[in-house]
């Protein structure tokens, strides 16, 4: 039964395939990862951005290889699982249908439950794997490549959100410009690497919605400044200079998002703010959120740098207290690209 289930330790099983990286992981009930693997597809690197199709075929290629590798490394058997969980949205579609597809199969087949789990909600629920206790209330900023939201949480099922991107969000500006710079992909690391050496204040790009009690984003005006930015400049200039452009672009979309995090957590008096997302990963995004959030006394979270990319372990973490309550998913399971995390 469920209730006894609470008092015992339980491992979940668990599969990430949102986007372009194959990621397998074996979480318990106290949010220690026994085995966390992600399978990174470098091919789409030739492309400068992921492609759909392509992706879906290598998760098909590794998935089961990654599952097997996982239970040898932790040591454990299909019989020593408790549940299945898995990424159903938001993602790319046909990507998302490869890890319920298989998760499914693995959970029929294994008389195992499956737990449904929002990718975004993953990225937040990230924060508990090295701060288990880490509970509401707390405003969350989740930045990832294609989603960028301010959202303050009572408890994890009721919440608001109080800001999102109108356009482009944070990580998709990261990846557009670096490719204008022609650094390659994924953008965000690229730039935070180049950008260490450079000086953020050699242009200042514009801040989009700078208005007082507007916690939306946008960053598509960004991209085109930047454009217009380079169009005007030679060769020679923009590659004597690429440490202080990509300084400079860096500067702009981290003033941007923590800008308005700190202004709402100070609306809303917020102690605790926590960072999700692969662009949590972003060196001068931790500095500059936590040196503001400490000034206003809140306390300021990001997950451990493996688990800010996607990954499984997340989606294990955010599918423990689902298991606990018995939120289980039937078999009609079905995968849906729907963005944010409304639907979690």
């Amino acid at each position: 039964m469920i209730g006894s289930e609470k008092t015992k330790q339980f491992k979940i099983l668990s599969f990430e395939t949102s986007c372009d990286d194959t990621s397998v992981a074996i979480i318990n009930s106290d949010f220690n990862v026994l085995v966390n693997l992600v399978s990174s597809q470098t091919t789409h690197e030739d492309f400068g951005g992921v492609v759909p199709e392509l992706a879906s075929r290598l998760h098909l290629k590794n998935i089961m290889q990654l599952t097997q590798a996982a239970l040898t490394k932790a040591e454990l058997s299909f019989e020593d699982i408790d549940a299945i969980a898995v990424s159903v949205n938001p993602g790319l579609i046909g990507a998302l249908l490869v890890g319920v597809s298989f998760a499914k199969s693995l959970a029929y087949s294994l008389g195992k439950p499956i737990i449904s789990v929002n990718h975004m909600l993953g990225h937040i629920y990230a924060n508990r794997i090295e701060n288990p206790h880490l509970l509401p209330p707390y405003l969350a900023l989740v930045v990832s490549g294609g989603h960028t939201e301010l959202v303050y949480f009572k408890s994890m099922h009721n919440f608001e959100i109080i800001g999102r991107t109108r356009d482009d969000a944070a990580g998709e500006a990261f990846d557009k410009v670096a490719k204008l710079l022609e650094l390659g992909y994924p953008g965000g690391p690229l730039i935070d690497m180049i950008a260490r050496k450079g000086d953020s204040k050699f242009h200042i790009f514009p801040r989009a919605l700078n208005k007082k009690d507007n916690f939306d984003f946008s960053f598509s005006g960004f991209k085109t400044s930047v454009r217009n930015y380079l169009a005007s400049k030679s060769e020679e200039f923009i590659k004597e200079h690429i440490a202080d452009i990509a300084a400079s672009i860096q500067q702009a979309i981290v003033d941007s998002l923590v800008s308005k995090t700190i202004a709402y957590a100070i609306k809303s008096k917020a102690e605790t703010i926590i960072v999700a997302g692969g662009v949590s990963a972003n060196s001068l995004l931790r500095k500059e959120i936590s040196k503001k959030g400490n000034a206003i006394g809140a306390k300021v979270f990001f997950p451990a740098l493996e688990y800010c990319m996607d990954n499984a372990a997340m989606i294990g973490a955010a599918a423990i207290e689902k298991y606990q309550k018995g939120e289980f998913a039937d078999l009609s399971l079905n995968a849906f690209s729907t963005k944010g995390i409304r639907i979690i």
